[in-house]
């Protein structure tokens, strides 16, 4: 089957002008293809397309003579920056590099057979075990980040429910959209969403569970903008209401009212959950300063954003004995490994394991020592 090598770039006869630059170019284009077909997202394309260049120019070589030496320097150079490169970044342009030479070097593009007539040479891979960047679980999430306590959560909101209704008696405008972030913020907890995932809420998200009629129209939620692997755009899933939050059906149902969210002139615009005054949707960096702004009103530390509502959600799940397999499904980790860095259990959640360990080890001794007897 004929590869992605354009007939220019085919056929031996034709004398090529800078032929090294013209065929890491066609090169680009083709691994570019193959990615589109692959549904990458096109801005995670480009970003890969740059940083090959980048490489390029730094090692002052093209593919067929790249060596592992060259991926070492261009690494080692900017983690000694003055702005060093981070982990999560290494290991991204770490997989870019290593892609790209599996695609120049397969034998199904071509580019092998026109390498060694064109160069005398051929590509290979440069990225192996022993200079692939580590993945381990200390960088994955940020130290600073944990579960609110169920004290913290009870300060935050009655902070915020408290400006609301400050605002609400002064007469203020500010008090609606007041309004707005605290319910907002709510749904976030009760749910596990990331902060992206909560602002792109649409109100026909929401729909029944047949599992659970008590919960009315409000069983479960659509989460379409959900995080994607590399490149893959956003994905779906579903989450469905708990009993332990049970308590944001009433609040969501008040919220899509005319009461709550049909107090904004722009939500007939639109089935956004979360308009603006002069939006049709409140933007993902107004949710996060004004969570910054309730955060710092209730006294509580700097480290605990946003995103930390959703670390509470896993915690506070695991420490009422949800199954982990539940908990990892509603908030769409692929694997539970990821879903652990993001628990905080507390102490008295781990003693009272540990006495009901020590209970059933008793339990389970008498029962022996009965048996035997």
């Amino acid at each position: 089957m004929p590869g992605f090598v354009p007939a220019i770039l085919r056929d031996a006869s034709v004398g090529l002008l800078r032929a090294d630059e013209r065929v890491f170019s066609e090169m680009l284009d083709g691994w570019a293809a193959q990615m589109l077909a692959r549904g990458l997202a096109v801005d995670t394309i480009k970003q890969r397309l740059r940083m090959l260049r980048r490489f390029q120019s730094f090692s002052n070589e093209y593919p067929w003579r790249w060596q592992a030496s060259d991926v070492d320097e261009f690494f080692a150079e900017r983690r000694l920056a003055e702005r060093p490169l981070s982990l999560r970044t290494l290991r991204a342009e770490s997989n870019a590099i290593e892609m790209f030479c599996s695609y120049a070097s397969s034998p199904w593009y071509g580019w092998v057979e026109l390498c060694e007539r064109q160069f005398g040479d051929v590509p290979a891979q440069a990225v192996f075990e022993w200079n692939r960047p580590r993945h381990t679980a200390d960088d994955a999430a940020p130290s600073g980040r944990r579960a609110f306590t169920r004290m913290e959560l009870e300060l935050l909101f009655n902070t915020m429910d408290d400006l609301v209704d400050a605002e609400h008696a002064r007469g203020s405008k500010r008090w609606l959209s007041l309004l707005r972030d605290s319910i907002a913020f709510k749904v976030c907890y009760a749910y596990g969403l990331r902060r992206r995932e909560l602002t792109m809420l649409e109100v026909e998200d929401f729909g029944p569970n047949p599992k659970t009629p008590q919960y009315r129209g409000f069983g479960a939620v659509q989460v379409r903008w959900a995080k994607g692997t590399a490149g893959s755009g956003p994905r779906h899933r579903t989450v469905l209401t708990a009993p332990k939050f049970e308590w944001v059906v009433d609040l969501l149902d008040f919220w899509v009212s005319k009461a709550g969210r049909g107090l904004f002139p722009t939500a007939a615009r639109s089935s956004s959950l979360w308009p603006s005054e002069r939006r049709a949707r409140v933007t993902i960096s107004t949710m996060s300063d004004s969570f910054a702004a309730a955060r710092r009103l209730a006294g509580l530390p700097e480290g605990l954003g946003l995103h930390c509502l959703r670390h509470s959600y896993i915690t506070h799940l695991l420490e009422a004995d949800y199954d982990g397999l539940f908990v990892q499904t509603q908030v769409g980790h692929q694997n539970a490994h990821t879903t652990g860095l993001y628990t905080s259990v507390s102490s008295d959640y781990k003693q009272r394991m540990i006495q009901r360990m020590i209970a059933a080890r008793l339990n389970w001794t008498k029962n022996e020592g009965d048996a035997h007897g």
